[in-house]
């Protein structure tokens, strides 16, 4: 168990699946201790008629007693205190993603408005490959809907653009995520073929999630454990994961999960920094420092434009005064202009692009 009085996470208390009531063992976690929050709760089926297929056969639905609640009132108290405590739980940079299906997803969705965490995204998650309706009554439910937050409104949460970018061969990734169902090998079942947990979610899904809104070694709390999927793709990503789980068969199928993975090399965990989070040079700065002198020449790329380096960290041209941007803009008659890679600087009767000083400096910050 988690030790009480504690006031932040120690190495020796993550990367462990806790069994037991996830509320009870969450308030035992210190507040602003987690980066990110992937919590998949009992969705609340209401299914108490067995579902059998057009030949008769049993369909494998959830019928087990964590799904089940006396009523709305009871599901609705029982949310509530999970959530209050992920948002105790969440660092102010942090965000949680809390995924469900029409049965359940709008009242979470109104409790967490309430508690005044700030939507940021509602993901839809298209599944490829659904499961038929087979009473043939409704349309078939192919989807799910997963809430993005952050712990309120002022927060500054975390965001790998470029990275998500990335994945989506350079194309911005969209709220709507066509994923298959986990299936395969992926799904976890018996010796006999049976699944092993009910709503075991796929990988790629949980991938997603945990690249998009986390760094390595951040902490990523599952209260909701399951058979451990957000604990493996942790493993796999270099994140350390707090997972709780009231079953202890799923406890035992998750730690065999997490014996079978290797932990990650350090240098293929990286991700791909977001402009808006690295450590803003004011043209200014390079002036200051000496790097870039005043009264120096600044040139185009092809050497056609010139401008003269001012006092003030403006340039000089042309008879008008401004900034990089503005000087860079105003040769090419354009609206805007980045003028880190527009102007360059002479060295030894070579032109470099003045971007490759202010590297240096990020640099120097950085180690």
């Amino acid at each position: 168990m988690l030790k009480k009085n504690i006031t932040e996470l120690s190495e020796d208390q993550t990367n462990k699946i806790f069994n037991g009531d996830s509320i009870e063992i969450m308030r035992e976690m210190p507040d602003n201790s987690v980066d990110l929050i992937f919590a998949d709760p009992p969705y609340n089926l209401q299914l108490n008629d067995t579902i059998y297929r057009p030949d008769y056969s049993d369909v494998d639905s959830v019928r087990e007693d964590w799904d089940k609640f006396e009523n709305y009132k009871s599901y609705d108290t029982f949310t509530s205190n999970w959530l209050k405590e992920c948002k105790r739980l969440l660092k102010p940079s942090g965000t949680i993603w809390v995924i469900g299906s029409y049965h359940n997803i709008f009242r979470v969705g109104y409790i967490m408005q309430n508690m005044e965490f700030w939507t940021l995204n509602d993901i839809i998650w298209t599944k490829t490959n659904p499961m038929p309706h087979f009473r043939g009554r409704r349309f078939t439910n192919a989807h799910e809907t997963i809430i993005w937050a952050a712990k309120d409104k002022k927060s500054r949460y975390k965001f790998n653009y470029d990275a998500m970018k990335s994945l989506n061969d350079d194309v911005q990734m969209r709220s709507d995520w066509y994923i298959p169902i986990c299936n395969g090998k992926e799904r976890l079942r018996n010796n006999d073929g049976a699944k092993l947990h009910p709503t075991q979610k796929p990988e790629a899904l949980i991938y997603r999630v945990i690249v998009s809104s986390s760094d390595p070694n951040a902490i990523v709390l599952d209260p909701f454990s399951g058979s451990g999927t957000t604990a493996a793709v942790c493993k796999k990503l270099g994140r350390r994961w707090i997972g709780i789980e009231r079953n202890k068969d799923y406890v035992q199928i998750a730690e065999q999960r997490l014996e079978e993975i290797d932990n990650p090399c350090s240098l293929s965990i990286n991700i791909k920094s977001t402009k808006r989070d690295q450590v803003r040079i004011p043209f200014g700065t390079l002036i200051e420092r000496g790097l870039i002198e005043i009264g120096q020449k600044l040139y185009c790329s092809k050497k056609k434009n010139v401008a003269i380096v001012q006092a003030d960290g403006t340039l000089q041209a042309d008879k008008v005064n401004g900034s990089i941007h503005k000087i860079g803009a105003h040769y090419q008659g354009t609206e805007s202009c980045n003028g880190w890679i527009y102007w360059h600087f002479l060295k030894n009767n070579s032109l470099y692009p003045i971007d490759k000083i202010r590297d240096q400096i990020k640099s120097g910050i950085n180690e």
